[in-house]
């Protein structure tokens, strides 16, 4: 089997780091190869940046759409890790031409874009992977197959949780890019916080947990001076089995880097896990604590997690693993499809999962805006 061919939408330039994570990942397994880009919204700029990734630049994604489709450019996949406003358009074109999408998140800007985003995927059949990176994590995978099979009982409730510092000052005031578009609405749309990273602990509640939210009681704070989006996003929710979920996300804990974890309570036992320890998994069953580690060579990982382990106990995939898992899961997709030999892939998120991030951000502004009222995904 040849390389896969991949391209990439935004992530050049300076200032911009996650495009060159997304290289390394794409390159993990030596499998898939970058070859082309559409790197930066300014066109000149877009082909400037394509040097620094040593790939065929075009100005646009259009442009990048227009030479594959004319066979000009070979391309199996295309990966896109733009601002949340540029999701939208390329995702839209591309899913439309047939070609297979690995997509940063929030999916898009709105739920409207999200559920037409999600109709065109599953109208022409065509592989999404939704870009949560910590959900490649095989001890986040693992956590999931032990409530899939039962290993806690029934989920009664979720604590799930990401706490950073880094914008606990105005840093967009101060050129740092990263902070700029993230704190723009018309860049980031409706919630800072709570899209960033608040839509990662929802998925870890809700893609681990095995449990989707029905309604939502929530308050979102602003609480750096002339900051008009929420830095702390604190949400109660109501899962689809009478459950409850705590879901929390901040980015003004001073000293705090990326603290996200989630803790899964059932009638059964516990699971506990830490994304900056994310090499084990913690299982509480009452009487004994168990801690499970990474490794390739230990035989309680199931296959669905075991053949995306690189790496022997006492070394650790870690974050560049963690989204190769994700590129990994959508190129067995689009093998599986070619009737090639490939392992069955995860079921990592995609557009669904997208619809309902959205739909959970979008409940939990309007519940903070209407003083924490309860309502409904």
């Amino acid at each position: 089997m040849g390389k896969l061919k991949v391209a990439l939408i935004g992530g050049g330039g300076p200032g911009n780091f996650f495009g060159h994570v997304h290289k390394r990942a794409i390159a993990l397994d030596n499998s898939r190869e970058l070859v082309a880009g559409a790197l930066r919204s300014d066109p000149r700029e877009a082909i400037a940046a394509a040097a620094d990734y040593d790939v065929t630049g075009y100005a646009s994604h259009s442009a990048l759409l227009e030479a594959v489709q004319k066979g000009d450019q070979p391309l199996d996949y295309v990966t896109i890790v733009t601002p949340n406003h540029a999701h939208y358009e390329p995702a839209k074109a591309f899913v439309e031409a047939g070609i297979p999408v690995l997509c940063e998140k929030p999916v898009t800007m709105t739920v409207e874009e999200a559920e037409d985003l999600q109709r065109r995927v599953e109208a022409r059949g065509v592989p999404f992977v939704l870009a949560h990176t910590y959900t490649g994590h095989p001890m986040m995978m693992l956590a999931k197959e032990m409530v899939r099979q039962g290993r806690i009982g029934q989920v009664r409730k979720i604590e799930a949780f990401y706490n950073q510092g880094w914008l606990a000052t105005a840093l967009e005031t101060e050129g740092l890019q990263q902070a700029e578009w993230r704190t723009d609405p018309s860049r980031t749309g409706i919630s800072n916080c709570g899209g960033d990273i608040g839509t990662h602990a929802f998925i870890a509640a809700t893609w681990v947990g095995g449990h989707s939210v029905k309604r939502v009681s929530a308050r979102l704070n602003a609480f750096v001076d002339g900051r008009v989006l929420d830095d702390d996003f604190n949400v109660i929710a109501e899962l689809d089995n009478g459950g409850t979920a705590v879901i929390t996300a901040t980015q003004i804990a001073v000293g705090y880097k990326n603290d996200h974890g989630f803790r899964i309570y059932g009638n059964e036992g516990s699971l506990e896990w830490h994304q900056e320890q994310a090499e084990s998994l913690l299982v509480r069953t009452g009487e004994v604590d168990e801690t499970y580690w990474i490794g390739g060579n230990f035989s309680f990982f199931p296959e669905s997690v075991a053949s995306y382990l690189r790496l022997p106990s006492g070394h650790h995939d870690d974050f560049f693993g963690a989204l190769a898992n994700l590129h990994t899961s959508l190129e067995r997709l689009i093998r599986r499809g070619r009737g090639e030999d490939a392992p069955e892939a995860f079921d990592h998120p995609g557009a669904a999962e997208g619809v309902a991030g959205m739909r959970f951000v979008k409940a939990a502004v309007d519940s903070s805006a209407a003083g924490g009222v309860w309502t409904d995904l």
